[in-house]
């Protein structure tokens, strides 16, 4: 589910506030992980 979330907010179609706080944490992650592979 993290994946779809994440898909959807790279997409722009969604906010991380429209995440269901059970998986925010997740998709927060891999948010974070995808703006240091993007800076490095």
């Amino acid at each position: 589910m993290a994946k779809i979330y994440y898909d959807l907010i790279t997409a722009g179609q969604w906010q991380i506030e429209n995440v269901p706080i059970r998986w925010r944490s997740a998709v927060q992650t891999l948010l974070d992980a995808d703006i240091q592979e993007g800076s490095a």
